[in-house]
């Protein structure tokens, strides 16, 4: 009777104790939360499980759409947030800086990998034996070809397709030539974030679609090399690019380079953490993912209001270029 007493005190304290080291393991587990544009999909992904590797206990949650909508989300639906990233660096000074009677959500950003805009096609597409980087936009104005592209009132890519076809009418010298391609990509063949119409494009649902370099070498999709002149890509035809512009309900948008940018929100769950997910970024892992799904890394990484992030980042950057 006394063994089977101390056995049954003994079994308590071992599930007392499993039950402890449970306690304790579930209140040391941390979610990071991370809102990023739809494009870095496939590359924030990766990065989250070699993250995860290093940060035992750490779990990075991602949620991906257009840049814009992103933001709101920190900025009007106050959804808690340890990183934003954006396809365009404007973005982050536009909605999440304090200007006016808008409070501050971000007081600093950095500029970490540059992409380019295209159209990816596939074989079953209209005249995909044909198209090339000479004709393609009188292809694409042709009667019944379908172009997908995303909405250029929640997503950069949206308002740089537009701010690129305002450029090839120039440089084409063919002032009809953004109306007539747009005559082909009407509003039904829109959606938040053209990652979305990727599907739609492979089934054969449409021909074209508006989308970034990146998402052509990560999709095996054919696409056109546009020239530098005018696919946003370069930083020395920033001053070309300016010439061009988007309408969009944001108001009239200028063309700049793409520089995709990020952030940590003022109101982060957990800032340190989030520093260590960026340094994780720009450091020699994160950029070989960065190049290994067709972005180009901005080494060392763009700094705006460096004295602002957190000095761990700080030691990473360089001032931006111009600003």
């Amino acid at each position: 009777m006394h063994k089977s007493k101390q056995l049954n005190k003994s079994l308590v304290a071992l599930l007392l104790g499993a039950l402890a080291l449970g306690t304790a393991a579930q209140a040391s587990a941390t979610t990071l939360s991370v809102l990023a544009a739809g494009t870095l999909g496939k590359t924030f992904r990766e990065a989250a499980k070699g993250f995860e590797k290093l940060h035992p206990g750490v779990t990075v949650e991602p949620q991906f759409g257009g840049s814009v909508k992103m933001v709101k989300m920190v900025t009007q639906l106050h959804t808690p947030a340890d990183v934003v990233a954006v396809a365009d660096y404007s973005v982050i000074p536009k909605y999440m800086y304090a200007k006016g009677d808008q409070a501050a959500t971000a007081d600093w950003s950095i500029g970490f990998l540059r992409n380019a805009i295209t159209f990816v096609y596939t074989p079953k597409s209209k005249d995909a034996g044909k198209i090339n980087a000479s004709n393609w936009y009188q292809v694409l104005s042709q009667p019944g070809v379908q172009i997908g592209r995303s909405n250029p009132n929640t997503d950069p890519s949206g308002y740089q397709t537009l701010q690129m076809l305002d450029l090839a009418s120039s440089y084409y010298h063919d002032p009809q030539l953004e109306q007539k391609v747009l005559a082909n990509a009407p509003t039904t063949n829109m959606r938040d974030t053209e990652t979305d119409l990727i599907a739609a494009l492979q089934l054969g649902q449409i021909d074209y679609l508006a989308i970034y370099q990146s998402d052509a070498l990560q999709h095996h999709l054919e696409s056109i090399r546009l020239p530098a002149q005018i696919n946003l890509s370069d930083p020395k035809y920033a001053a070309d690019y300016a010439k061009s512009t988007a309408e969009t309900a944001n108001g009239a948008l200028p063309g700049r380079p793409i520089v995709y940018a990020l952030t940590i929100p003022t109101g982060a769950p957990h800032p340190k953490l989030a520093a260590e997910f960026i340094a994780y970024l720009l450091g020699p892992q994160g950029q070989k993912l960065i190049a290994q799904n067709g972005f180009t890394p901005v080494h060392p990484a763009y700094a705006q209001y460096a004295a602002k992030m957190p000095a761990s980042l700080r030691k990473m950057t360089v001032a931006w270029p111009g600003q």
